[in-house]
């Protein structure tokens, strides 16, 4: 097979492995004395030929060398430091786990694969969507298609993410957002392994299922590609080019411990938008926020955190924070509680000019939608931790009874409370978020820190799609309703004024009684009213006004609607207190109010007029 030998070479950046002409280019970081590339064949033991760094090719702590000669094909390769044998941690793929929560995977030592081909792109590039025209479905790629209902071929891998992409354009979507699909550690050791000489490095036996620890982070995660060959460079690479053609973005999540120097966090996340051309990156964890906020290759990228406080993201709107403001606020109010008026006046309307603001009812780290209307408290006994685990602050409301039921009037009520919460995020000026399985009421049995959980606790179940399609229906609905009215998405946080002289400001906020809005602490009603003249529509038409009148409260009220002007008239879009028909009236089918003065909004409802 021959020998490799080293070419002449002055190149340190990129680190990792990369393909050039005549072989491959090394490049690692090594606070040690001597440094070796160790090549092997695949399924071999002993390696094939182990390679020292020289001396004259380190740049600082970089070693690196550019490898020429022999046969590449079917090459794996570690590094040596000072005789201890390390993964590439710039790796971009591994072998020995391809196999989920393999036990003893985590004892071998891991090398990767050396990339023979090229991928063909095809063209493909970031599709750009502006956050005002973004829609964010948020999956686990293994839970969203693990269980047997999913109708996939590769249960639980990207493939099968792809197969379903005719079903995220049927529900309306825009982007996918990806729990992290790195090659993440989910074999869990006791704490202080590795630490504490008296602490035993045997598996507990649970998994990380989420993927918020430490790991890969360069490469996607080896067991969520499907065949045998187990290829995740290219199936990942194949279901980013198939959402692009689908006109979906994808979003990954990447999870930084804070033990990372600031240099490799923000190499990782231009890997990730270079490499796989990803539209985002969702920044979990202990990530250097204003190097990575305000690096100019990363301009056009969005990048989601909790917070940009202190960052300039530049000209351009691509920073956006994501946090649970919005589901606290929102969940308070639908529960009744006091003090809340002001929150949702904020909420409804906020949409920084720098930074925009993500909005969701729902995610990972608490209770699903259905859940919320469910459970007053956690239930995560199955977690192993004697329910000590998880926030005890879900600001939810079981409607009358705790978990499941077959009471006609409560499930009617959870479902009305569903339609309410659904109403909060995409009737707001931010980008909504849904968890994947809101859309069709999946239920995880209470449990709010489903971290460990790897079975049908976690796995969306798609036979509920058929048993809740009314709620799949009304959310389908929902973000056809806010495409195609802009006054609900514009480019910019509106004003509150009457900057284009058309006798009503963009957005004005109503109490029971038009034109005078009530913030007492013991308020639950508010309207709010959108001017039409504020929203174009793509045919370069005005878009109509809207008046939504919220109540919290558990009692009927009603409400003053404002004076249209010319022969405009208020017609209801959506009552979400209507449940025999799922609340909705279609366009073109809204009823048209007898009395154009006021109407009685019934208790815990959220009712949509239109002016037209």
């Amino acid at each position: 097979m021959g020998d490799f030998y080293i070419a002449d070479s002055q190149k340190w950046y990129p680190l990792g492995a990369t393909r050039v002409r005549g072989g491959y280019h090394f490049a690692t970081t090594a606070g040690a004395s001597s440094c070796a590339l160790v090549l092997y064949r695949e399924g071999k033991t002993a390696p094939v030929q182990k390679i020292s760094f020289r001396e004259e090719d380190k740049t600082g702590d970089v070693w690196n060398m550019t490898l020429t000669g022999g046969d590449f094909s079917g090459l794996e390769y570690a590094y040596e430091a000072d005789g201890k044998l390390l993964p590439d941690p710039y790796g971009a793929s591994f072998r020995g786990r391809e196999k989920w929560g393999a036990l003893n995977q985590g004892k071998k030592p891991l090398r990767t694969p050396l990339i023979q081909e090229e991928f063909d792109w095809e063209g493909d590039r970031p599709l750009e969507i502006p956050y005002e025209d973004t829609v964010i479905y948020r999956l686990h790629v293994r839970g969203f298609t693990r269980h047997s209902s999913s109708g996939t071929a590769e249960h639980g891998t990207f493939s099968a993410v792809a197969e379903k992409i005719p079903y995220l354009k049927e529900l309306g979507v825009t982007a996918v957002e990806l729990l992290p699909p790195t090659e993440f550690e989910e074999v869990i050791l006791p704490e202080g392994a590795g630490k504490n000489p008296y602490v035993k490095e045997e598996p507990t036996g649970k998994i990380n299922y989420w993927g918020y620890t430490g790991g890969g982070i360069f490469a996607p995660k080896a067991s969520y590609s499907s065949g045998k060959e187990k290829h995740p460079v290219t199936e990942f690479k194949e279901l980013v080019k198939a959402l692009h053609r689908a006109g979906l973005e994808i979003i990954v999540e990447l999870f930084f411990t804070g033990n990372e120097s600031p240099v490799y966090a923000l190499d990782a996340v231009r890997r990730w938008v270079e490499r796989y051309h990803v539209d985002g990156v969702h920044l979990v964890g202990n990530a250097p926020l204003k190097l990575i906020g305000e690096d100019p290759f990363l301009s056009r990228t969005k990048l989601l955190a909790v917070s940009w406080d202190g960052v300039d993201g530049g000209r351009r709107k691509h920073l956006a924070e994501y946090n649970d403001g919005f589901m606290e606020d929102g969940r308070r109010l639908l529960k009744g509680d006091e003090g809340q008026i002001n929150a949702l006046v904020n909420r409804i309307r906020r949409n920084p000019k720098s930074c925009a603001a993500i909005n969701y009812m729902a995610s990972t780290n608490g209770f699903t939608l259905m859940d919320m209307v469910s459970y007053d408290r956690k239930h995560n006994e199955a977690n192993g931790e004697n329910g000590r685990d998880g926030s005890d602050s879900n600001y939810s409301w079981n409607c009358g009874v705790e978990g499941p039921t077959r009471r006609k009037k409560i499930m009617e009520m959870r479902k009305k409370q569903i339609r309410n919460a659904l109403m909060l995020v995409f009737l707001s000026q931010g980008t909504p978020l849904l968890l994947a399985g809101d859309e069709f009421g999946n239920s995880q049995g209470g449990n709010n820190n489903a971290y460990c959980q790897d079975n049908e606790t976690s796995w969306l179940n798609w036979n509920q799609l058929k048993t809740n399609s009314d709620i799949y229906e009304f959310v389908k609905y929902l973000i056809a309703f806010r495409k195609a009215h802009p006054v609900f998405h514009l480019a910019e946080e509106p004003k509150v004024m009457d900057y284009k002289v058309c006798g009503y400001p963009d957005v004005s906020f109503h109490g029971v009684k038009a034109w005078y809005p009530e913030f007492e602490n013991f308020r639950r009603q508010l309207g709010v009213l959108y001017c039409g003249e504020y929203g174009e529509k793509a045919d370069g038409t005005a878009d109509d006004f809207f008046y939504v009148a919220y109540n919290s409260h558990w009692e009927p009220h009603e409400f003053a609607l404002p004076h249209l002007r010319g022969d405009r008239k208020w017609y209801v879009a959506i009552n979400t207190d209507e449940g025999s028909r799922n609340g909705i009236y279609q366009p073109g089918e809204e009823k048209i109010l007898k009395d154009q003065k006021r109407f009685m909004v019934q208790p815990r409802s959220v009712v949509v007029f239109i002016g037209k």
